[in-house]
């Protein structure tokens, strides 16, 4: 466990570096959003979609490093909470941990969808909104009114909040139930699980949404060919890189980070609420002793 940890600090000394990569690309992406509402050319806006497309290279190897870091970190917490709760080993096969392993793999697949879903309802509120200021306010198409972004930005910032309570429920709650119903062994088995199946989708969702990115990107530069057809914007192979790319956006930039939240919070309260667990819990195994 000395060595995850030293190993876990090394990774998270890394930080500036991997801040840096990973916020080159939410740069690049702004500059090509700029340069489209400032209409400064196609030249600039194809030099930004480069720049944007190697962004999204740098990003999966930034939330790399995060996620390397956060399952470090996970698995020393881990290996505190076993120390904690007096265990010298722990056994998957055995009824409890196996029981905690399944739930735990489980967790992180859960937990992505319901901030895939939160996302996906601000982003349909942030539309409903959209259309509204579209029909209340001709001005909007001929550039004689201002739009109400505070609104936007109002119901962008609710939405979110909101969203997330579920969410932070689940991580908090997941444990605490583990604990007082199957004991610290049980929560050994939870904690075991979250850490493998969470480090996979967390990887798998921000190189996946990149991806899907950049795919999108390749086919507006007209670098996509099929039977001799250069596929254009508006194509049927666009239109499918649209919906990956919508897809894929939450993906990299929500459920994948979100995950090594995931990961070290649960490590966390299990290790803060390890002696109640020694102490009451077990509750659902004792019934049946």
């Amino acid at each position: 466990m000395y060595g995850i940890s030293l190993a876990a600090l090394g990774m998270l000394a890394t930080l500036t570096t991997a801040l840096t990569i990973d916020g080159y690309g939410p740069i690049a992406d702004n500059a090509g959003g700029i340069v489209e509402m400032t209409e400064a050319g196609d030249l600039a806006r194809e030099r930004t979609d480069a720049l944007d497309a190697a962004g999204n290279t740098t990003a999966a190897v930034g939330k790399g490093f995060a996620i390397g870091s956060a399952c470090l970190v996970g698995l020393a917490l881990f290996g505190a909470f076993v120390t904690r709760a007096n265990m010298s080993t722990v056994n998957i096969l055995r009824p409890l941990e196996f029981a905690g392993l399944i739930i735990g793999a489980m967790l992180p697949y859960y937990f992505s969808a319901m901030t895939m879903e939160a996302v996906g309802d601000a982003a349909s509120l942030m539309i409903v909104e959209i259309k509204r200021q579209f029909e209340e306010m001709p001005g909007l198409r001929d550039g004689t009114q201002t739009p109400d972004y505070e609104r936007c930005i109002a119901i962008s910032t609710k939405a979110s909040i909101k969203s997330m309570i579920a969410p932070g429920i689940l991580v908090l709650a997941s444990p605490l139930a583990m604990g007082f119903l199957l004991g610290p062994r049980g929560v050994c088995g939870l904690l075991a699980g979250n850490i493998v199946s969470g480090v996979q989708i967390a990887i798998s969702a921000s190189n996946t949404g990149g991806a899907w990115d950049n795919a999108k990107k390749f086919i507006e530069a007209n670098r996509l060919i099929v039977d001799g057809e250069v596929q254009r914007k508006h194509s049927e192979a666009h239109k499918a890189a649209v919906v990956g790319d919508t897809v894929g956006d939450p993906m990299k930039d929500t459920s994948g980070p979100s995950i090594n939240i995931l990961i070290k919070l649960m490590a966390i309260t299990s290790l803060v609420f390890g002696g109640a667990f020694i102490n009451y819990g077990g509750i659902a195994t004792n019934l049946f002793a």
